[in-house]
């Protein structure tokens, strides 16, 4: 069955065209967002929701979602989407960091001119007819020291153009690493070096608890008298009351404001102030930009449900669409070693190391390492995926480590599982041959080849004659038919495992019976989904 996406807000009809392209299904009802009931009576119907700002993804229309894989943001700000709970769900959320990174950038730029020149007054004013020659004293911008909060893809355009119109540019991003400020041309400072040095200061961060209230009126008081600042990145970021004071005062000569904390702004204490520059939420407003974030969602979302690739998520590796079939058979042997030591593992886990050897090691490892999460614990939570699986084991307080390394041993490549409790550590080590088919290759520290099955039998005992028998008595006896079986042990009279593969599911009783017996250290019963990888 083809997927099904839901257009809920106004795109461009090129992207839902892609989507046709694909072969998926899709339903463009722009004006759905706003109807929260009925986009709640539908929802459970669709793969994908593509949305812009207008529809509110809550936890409630998520519950209601019960088909849904992937919401795709045409824009780059989530507000409007529970990320916590999508990803509790399993859905990824997508949206797009650069179709309209240029666009705000060059929105914030204009409004460092026009608090510089004062255009929007001395433009009312001229068409009033009054000619104010004299009231409108501007300033020049060459030379003046320009501050960036934030400096990664709009806040880092924002700065080599204030470079390149001859302003000093200093910038405060604890993500920003010295060569890349050496690369942009800016000054690495900061917050409150930044605060004290700049004649203009514009805010290009996300809204976090960290970034709200970045600038209230004790920031604003380490700030330069006459400073202009320009927030065309989330409404949260500055306390409106406090700037509305220091507008009065003169602290804060000129502000350009084009996000508000309540938005659509109708009513707020920045509107008719001389000395505001206000736009309606305009930063990614161009006709280009409008496109590209369309086109660029439909393409993201289209290829994850037709190739299961992943790009600019939010809450899960990228994988792309150039990897997705090299990394597919290992990210399905992740989730079978997962799967293993979560159906063998009766206490609770509380470390989880990974490690990857070889090849494996110069994959996407953060796809892999939600894999193997997923795999897991899922024997405990049957509906976990990659997205939310690493939500859960945080939540569970479980520790989780990753390794890499050059090849060790004869393979290419393999990933090792190990995990603690507070009795016993466990590890279990497999990989892929040319056939892309996961394999066992080391379990308990023994090594051996074993495929995997749907359907398997796991005993550990020590080495001794008779085993064999044993099990193959204790199968016969209740119907139970072995299509195959593999053997392995440290050392003769060692510690020894036995994995045999079913034709079917099998009774408890069969576990009971080999539990019994003195020879049997523990018996498990395993399933896997050996479904094409």
């Amino acid at each position: 069955m083809a997927p099904r996406v839901l257009v809920s807000d106004k795109l461009s009809t090129t992207a839902v065209q892609i989507f046709k392209n694909h072969g998926i299904e899709v339903d463009y009802l722009p004006d759905l967002g706003k109807d929260k009931e009925k986009l709640l009576e539908v929802i459970g119907q669709y793969d994908g929701l593509a949305i812009r700002s207008a529809t509110k993804v809550t936890e409630k229309l998520i519950n209601a979602a019960t088909r849904l894989k992937v919401v795709g943001r045409a824009g780059i700000g989530v507000d409007n989407v529970d990320i916590p709970a999508a990803s509790r769900s399993g859905i990824i959320v997508m949206n797009t960091p650069f179709g309209n990174s240029i666009t705000t950038a060059e929105h914030a730029v204009a409004m460092i001119f026009a608090l510089a020149r004062q255009i929007p007054e001395a433009n009312a004013s001229t068409h009033a007819g009054r000619w104010e020659k004299n009231r409108f004293m501007g300033i020049e911008i060459t030379g003046k020291t320009l501050g960036v909060i934030g400096c990664g893809n709009i806040g880092s355009i924002v700065a080599t153009r204030g470079v390149g119109l001859k302003m000093h540019v200093v910038a405060f991003d604890p993500f920003l690493s010295d060569s890349r400020a050496e690369e942009l041309g800016v000054e690495k400072v900061e917050l409150d070096e930044l605060f004290a040095r700049a004649d203009f200061i514009t805010l290009h961060t996300p809204l976090t608890d960290k970034t709200r209230n970045i600038i209230d009126a004790a920031a604003i008081a380490k700030m330069k008298d006459g400073v202009r600042i320009i927030n065309c990145a989330r409404g949260g970021l500055v306390v409106e009351a406090d700037l509305v004071a220091a507008l009065k005062s003169g602290k804060v000569a000129g502000a350009g404001v084009d996000v508000f904390e309540v938005e659509p702004a109708e009513n707020n204490p920045l509107f008719g102030m001389e000395n505001v520059v206000a736009t309606p939420h305009l930063g990614a407003s161009t006709t280009e930009a409008q496109e590209n974030v369309a086109l660029q969602v439909a393409e993201q979302m289209s290829d994850y449900l037709i190739k299961g690739a992943v790009s600019n998520a939010i809450n899960m590796p990228s994988i792309t669409a150039e990897e997705a079939p090299r990394l597919k058979p290992f990210v399905k042997l992740a989730e079978v070693l997962g799967a293993f030591v979560g159906q063998v593992t009766e206490d609770p886990i509380k470390e989880v190391e990974i490690l990857f050897d070889g090849s494996t090691a110069a994959m996407n490892t953060r796809a892999l390492v939600s894999a193997t999460l997923a795999g897991l614990i899922r024997p405990q939570v049957s509906d976990v995926n990659m997205v939310s699986a690493p939500i859960m084991v945080k939540e569970r307080g479980i520790i989780v480590a990753e390794v890499k390394r050059d090849k060790s041993g004869v393979f290419d490549g393999y990933i090792k599982l190990t995990v603690k409790t507070e009795h016993m550590t466990r590890s279990i080590a497999g990989t892929c041959f040319s056939d892309h088919k996961p394999r066992f290759i080391q379990i308990k520290g023994i090594n051996l080849d074993a495929e995997v099955g749907q359907h398997m039998l796991y005993t550990t005992n020590a080495d001794a004659p008779g085993i064999i028998g044993l099990l193959g008595t204790v199968c016969g006896e209740n119907g139970v038919n072995i299509a195959n079986f593999q053997l392995g042990r440290n050392r003769p009279g060692g510690d020894a495992i036995a994995l045999l593969y079913l034709d079917a599911p099998f009774p408890e009783s069969v576990l009971d019976q080999l539990r019994a017996h003195k020879s049997i250290d523990s018996a498990k019963r395993l399933h896997f989904d050996v479904g094409a990888a």
